[in-house]
């Protein structure tokens, strides 16, 4: 946020900074919550919002008056954004804003809410609009802090709107352009997801190296075992490819020409490979990688969801051969 908004005014480099070190701490649901308030919500704001609506919200934004969330995924909607039921209609200045919404993070905790809704049913991906919703207007409920089997330091929640009236300065940009600015945040977003996975990974694979050198069995050390040695060198090797690839893609970030495709390949790969790194990396902590009390238990849970939020991927799939 730049600092006429109370920000610093730094780039994605800090943030991406400050990703990776939660995360090497453990703290991957962490990271990605605060980036869904610092670095998602403030993102639309800065590059859709008015003058007005900047000068409203940034500030508390920065100061953590209040917290951000993004409403997108529905019951019925997950990476199908045009399925959504939710809906926005005029009356008079206002417009009544009705539907639910569902595994919202920072659910629980946001004051402001940017909602996307159908503001006309007939016109597909054109007929979507994007909405600030305060949580203190009436009509907004807060549903379950949903019961993940990861990510326990985020919370994820259902969302309800009864018919609340919404005035029309809390259009975000254009009626009708929800959809086409969505689509011009998530590479950010997706690249979020990937350097998590790939800071989580180097820390997985930094914490099984240094337990298997200290675990005996059979009268030495796990480490002195060709095949784990060989197989943490493999591991080692593939997710410093993967740090190769999400670094440039970084690069191409700030350059601001971090397209929809490289994205796509960042965050469908990374997250893959994570999960398998995890589940190698449990396997050679033994019992006690089943022990939330290590933390290469508690990453192995929180590694799931990544290959799902952001957009399943099976659709970055899906957007990668539409390139070809």
């Amino acid at each position: 946020i730049p600092e006429e908004y109370g920000g610093i005014g730094a780039d994605e480099r800090t943030a991406i900074i400050m990703a990776e070190e939660l995360t090497d701490l453990g703290l991957s649901g962490m990271a990605l919550n605060f980036a869904m308030h610092s670095e998602i919500v403030t993102n639309y704001l800065l590059k859709f919002g008015t003058e007005e609506q900047k000068q409203s919200f940034l500030p508390r934004l920065a100061s953590a008056e209040f917290i951000g969330a993004l409403a997108m995924t529905e019951p019925s909607a997950g990476s199908d954004m045009q399925a959504i039921r939710t809906t926005a209609h005029r009356d008079g200045d206002d417009f009544v804003l009705a539907g639910q919404k569902v595994f919202i993070s920072n659910g629980q905790h946001a004051d402001l809410v940017i909602v996307a809704a159908k503001t006309d049913k007939d016109a597909g991906a054109r007929g979507i609009s994007l909405f600030l919703v305060e949580a203190d207007r009436v009509g907004f409920r807060r549903g379950r802090n949903l019961d993940k089997i990861g990510l326990h330091s985020a919370d994820t929640s259902e969302l309800f709107f009864d018919d609340i009236r919404i005035p029309s300065t809390n259009l975000l940009g254009q009626e009708g352009d929800g959809f086409k600015m969505m689509m011009q945040e998530l590479p950010w977003e997706r690249l979020q997801i990937a350097v998590v996975a790939v800071a989580a990974s180097e820390a997985a694979l930094r914490w099984t190296a240094d337990y298997v050198k200290q675990r005996h069995a059979f009268g030495q050390a796990l480490g002195k075992l060709q095949h784990i040695r060989f197989r943490l060198a493999e591991l080692k090797t593939e997710i410093q490819l993967a740090r190769v690839f999400v670094d440039r893609c970084a690069e191409l970030l700030l350059q601001r020409s971090l397209d929809v495709e490289a994205a796509a390949m960042a965050k469908y790969w990374t997250t893959d490979l994570q999960c398998k790194v995890m589940d190698e990396c449990v396997q050679f902590h033994g019992g006690y990688g089943f022990m939330r009390e290590y933390p290469i238990a508690r990453a192995y849970t929180d590694a799931r969801a990544k290959r799902i939020y952001g957009g399943a991927n099976e659709i970055m799939k899906e957007l990668i051969s539409r390139t070809l």
